[in-house]
């Protein structure tokens, strides 16, 4: 069952309680563990196990998203104000510099937090803030229209969409390249957890301005992007190449924008091995 752990974060008003949950597994080195926008730690439970053999896991529901309680009334979810609140909830968990890994906003956050020094290594999946403009506003037409469906269908139609693999697609198939190998059950709490997601206009907000153009230069970084990312198109990954020349960018064949469940095998080893580069 998740945990919960709490730190004080500051605001204008001063310091403010912000509480995360978080799934815990393994032992060794930590790593922490960070998923994309509207989605919750389970994206990462087909990994965990690999994962945990090597590593003490930390898969946090970020502020906003999944169970976790959102920031503070009136706090940003900017990369200034949301990596260190990571750094924060690293701290109140007793983690120091834990390899991390993020897929989308996550893999963007992996980065960020590489950048500033609070990571001992970085594999970012499919990172979100290597597009150009027209690749962004499609990425963001296709969240907003998934958003909308969420918070539209009733529950009862999306259980059913779910229940069979011919039409599982129509909830998940923007971020799986094979949305039938994820169960109905987890077809539902994806879009259930998109639809409460209460960090999500904030951070979308937030993201108008980002374009990912600082090299990460003091720890290895794996860039890892899926031959059928839907969302964040594979062409992005060249443009990754070319603005971390020191990141390792290798392709993810078959796999979609949430490749973890599309191939677990080769995510679990992607990462595993970027760890082990450090």
């Amino acid at each position: 069952m998740p945990a919960e752990v709490s730190y004080q974060h500051d605001t204008a008003q001063g310091p403010r309680t912000v509480t995360v949950r978080y799934e815990r597994r393994g032992s060794g080195t930590p790593l922490l563990l960070l998923h994309g926008i509207g989605h919750h730690w389970q994206a990462w439970e087909p990994v965990l196990p690999a994962l945990a053999e090597e590593h003490e896991v930390f898969a946090v529901d970020l502020p906003g998203f999944g169970t976790s309680a959102p920031l503070p009334p009136g706090t940003p979810y900017d990369l200034d104000t949301v990596v260190p609140s990571l750094g924060l909830l690293c701290d109140a968990l007793g983690v120091e510099r834990p390899h991390v890994a993020g897929n989308s906003l996550g893999g963007l956050l992996a980065l960020e937090m590489g950048r500033r020094g609070l990571a001992r290594s970085v594999t970012a999946l499919s990172p979100a803030g290597f597009w150009n403009r027209p690749e962004q506003v499609y990425a963001f037409a296709v969240l907003l229209y998934m958003r909308f469906g969420s918070r539209t269908l009733p529950e009862s139609v999306v259980r059913r969409l779910a229940a069979n693999p011919s039409t599982r697609g129509l909830l998940v198939g923007s971020i799986y390249a094979r949305p039938k190998l994820r169960s109905p059950e987890d077809a539902v709490a994806e879009t259930r957890a998109l639809r409460d997601a209460r960090g999500f206009s904030a951070t979308l907000r937030a993201g108008l301005d980002v374009n990912f153009t600082a090299e990460v230069t003091d720890v290895p970084v794996t860039v890892g992007w899926g031959s059928r990312d839907r969302l964040l198109l594979p062409k992005q990954a060249d443009r990754a190449e070319r603005r971390l020349p020191k990141a390792k960018v290798v392709r993810l064949p078959g796999c979609g924008h949430v490749p973890m469940n599309d191939d677990p095998e080769l995510v679990a080893r992607t990462i595993l091995e970027a760890s082990r580069d450090a």
